[in-house]
């Protein structure tokens, strides 16, 4: 978590202040430690050095934040957290209303997934990969991503000519690139600009 060390008259309110100021972050976020007591001259005026660090629980803050997002849309639903690797978390969202949080070609879902990303990279300098599933959408869509991805490399391996997908997201491209990695006949690449990035599954010449 961020973390940083100031030197402070008092351990008060206006210290707390200064550091969520200094971290960006609010104040009931703001976790103090005196690192070192410094005293002055004949004993007065004596100061502190303070490392000041965010309090901030990822998968529970992150959970935390989801519900109230979607508490002030008005919708009721159950919000879970899995941890699939080492930096990489998934929050699960169920609802009645799952079409209308998923949008069309889940463009809603994304924009959900970018608004808690963004909030955790708030307080926390350590990479997470942050996805957010709704209704089981991002796996059925992994599915359908991974056929594809093998339908269209046997096809390239037999032909040796490359074929290129359709412009997709991060994740989605994630998954193809993963999907294939282990391949021995064909090699995968992004290419383009964002937001029209594309794959392009290549022979790999032996």
């Amino acid at each position: 978590m961020k973390t940083i060390r100031f030197e402070a008259k008092a351990m008060n309110d206006a210290t707390i202040k200064y550091a969520a100021e200094e971290l960006k972050v609010h104040k009931d976020y703001i976790d103090l430690k005196v690192v070192e007591e410094k005293n002055g001259f004949l004993r007065l005026n004596k100061t502190f050095i303070v490392e000041a660090s965010i309090k901030f629980d990822v998968v529970k803050d992150g959970i935390k934040y989801i519900q109230t997002l979607l508490d002030n849309m008005e919708v009721e639903a159950f919000v879970e957290a899995k941890i699939v690797g080492e930096r990489e978390i998934s929050f699960i969202i169920n609802a009645q209303e799952n079409p209308i949080l998923i949008g069309k070609n889940g463009k809603t879902l994304d924009a959900i997934q970018t608004l808690i990303k963004n909030y955790i990279h708030v307080f926390t300098e350590e990479h997470y990969v942050i996805l957010v599933d709704i209704g089981g959408y991002k796996e059925q869509r992994k599915k359908q991503l991974e056929i594809l991805a093998t339908k269209t490399a046997k096809e390239v391996a037999r032909t040796k000519v490359p074929a290129k997908l359709g412009k997709m997201n991060a994740y989605e491209r994630r998954v193809i690139h993963t999907k294939l990695a282990d391949w021995r006949d064909v090699s995968t690449e992004s290419e383009g600009e964002e937001p029209n990035r594309f794959i392009v599954i290549k022979p790999k010449r032996h």
